[in-house]
């Protein structure tokens, strides 16, 4: 059963000047997905987000909302940190959280909590200009939350988060989602990504590189690593085998090898003999998030 549309992207274009910041960007988050959007800096991850919450105008293309032009009450669904994070510093937390459950039009009783939610209850009514950056960036998560929103939009969440901070975000993510909740996340640390996505698109310099969901992207794919004693004979071999998408001699005789989709490793070592090649070390890598994105950032 397909999943209802919650953010639909269709040839998203933002230009600023000469550069071209997106180009004919297609994307589709679907309720309840976990949607990391991964690129470098400079991709266009932190672009397409401010264009889709309103921030910014794009040239060409268009948006939508839950299937709908977006609109005040579309937004009203949405609980969004965009860049960095803004509020009145001489205000405590409490107050500065009052002030936006007002622009939302929602009661104050959510506050406590957005705080626990954020391990922050204990410094309720600590002023914000007192708070280490780490901390401002737990409030500012926390405050996505306020009203219970539908869509969490978060553009590079784990910033000046210690390592607990990083644990706490990834509990509040799998919380959010097992409410049904859908969450789009920009980031560049795809470790976190992988762990907590279920779908992933990656941009390179303002397009699409890839789309999926990231148990698709990783399956079936295998890095090894080979070593031979006549690594000019591996080389020719490898050159012309029909099991393997690439290879890279790293020194005269290691090889790292990525395997075609399932293809085995055991199938490499059988191919390499029967062309007249004895391997000495055949060693598996598992196939990650980084290694894809660092494939195709090349």
């Amino acid at each position: 059963m397909a999943k209802a549309p919650v953010l639909t992207i269709r040839g998203l274009t933002k230009h600023y000047g000469g550069l071209v910041a997106l180009n004919n960007l297609d994307l589709n988050v679907g309720q309840g997905d976990i949607y990391g959007l991964l690129g470098p800096n400079g991709s266009g991850k932190t672009t397409t987000l401010s264009i889709v919450m309103g921030i910014l105008r794009q040239n060409r293309g268009n948006y939508y909302w839950f299937d709908q032009t977006p609109g005040y009450q579309s937004r009203m669904k949405i609980g969004s940190l965009i860049e960095e994070p803004v509020f009145y510093p001489y205000l405590t937390l409490n107050d500065n959280l009052k002030i936006l459950a007002r622009i939302k039009g929602i009661s104050d009783g959510h506050i406590n909590q957005v705080l626990g939610a954020s391990n922050l209850l204990k410094r309720k009514y600590s002023r914000f200009k007192d708070l280490s950056s780490g901390l401002k960036q737990r409030l500012a998560i926390g405050a996505t939350l306020l009203g219970d929103p539908d869509v969490l939009v978060l553009d590079e969440p784990t910033k000046s988060l210690d390592p607990e901070g990083f644990s706490d975000l990834r509990n509040i993510i799998q919380q959010e989602s097992q409410k049904g909740k859908t969450v789009i996340l920009a980031s560049h640390i795809l470790d976190e990504v992988e762990k907590v996505c279920t779908h992933v698109g990656i941009l390179k310099s303002g397009e699409l590189a890839m789309e999926g969901k990231v148990e698709d992207i990783l399956s079936g794919k295998q890095v090894v690593y080979i070593s031979t004693g006549d690594g000019e004979k591996a080389r020719q071999v490898l050159a012309e085998c029909p099991l393997i998408e690439k290879y890279e001699q790293e020194k005269s005789s290691d090889f790292k090898v990525l395997l075609r989709q399932k293809n085995a490793p055991a199938d490499l070592n059988q191919y390499m003999f029967n062309q007249g090649v004895v391997l000495s070390r055949l060693v598996k890598q598992k196939n990650t998030l980084e290694s894809e994105f660092l494939q195709l950032m090349k």
